[in-house]
């Protein structure tokens, strides 16, 4: 088992704190973290990064593409609540069968994404789970958890 990160500083804090929460332990087989200017024009090196990380757990190209967006997605109802100078950070947690993608950053007030939105229906129907949250330091994130197609699937 290995975690390699790309990152720079500070760390992630309390970005993934629901498996936790829900006493779920699984084995990280490898974690990428990806640091980006909270800037809409950063967001192609998330699908791009999403997309090569699925495509190393054998996801179909479906799946890979749901994935894609829903980061996509993910990221566009976090950016407008963004601090001016803030860092996203992106982490991808890659299990045998699942990928846990977490988009954190700081915002202004701390407040979560509504979940009777469009938006966040679009997530729950490419993701499979999604949940959000918060920190003291009024980080917001959500997490996406996907799981493969068994092979021989449809």
């Amino acid at each position: 088992m290995s975690e390699r990160v790309v990152t720079s500083s500070a760390s992630l804090g309390e970005a993934v704190p629901a498996a936790q929460a829900q006493g779920v332990e699984t084995a990280i087989e490898d974690a990428v973290e990806i640091r980006l200017p909270a800037d809409s024009a950063y967001l192609s090196v998330l699908r791009t990064a999403t997309a090569g990380l699925a495509a190393r757990l054998d996801f179909t190209l479906d799946e890979i593409e749901d994935l894609r967006i829903a980061v996509d997605e993910a990221c566009a109802m976090l950016l407008p609540h963004a601090i001016e100078t803030a860092t996203l950070t992106c982490r991808f947690e890659l299990t045998p069968d699942t990928l846990t993608v977490t988009v954190t950053i700081p915002t202004t007030r701390g407040q979560l994404p509504e979940r009777d939105t469009f938006s966040w229906t679009v997530l729950s129907a490419l993701a499979g789970d999604v949940d959000t949250g918060t920190n003291a330091e009024r980080d917001v994130w959500i997490q996406l958890r996907k799981r493969r197609t068994p092979t021989g699937s449809g």
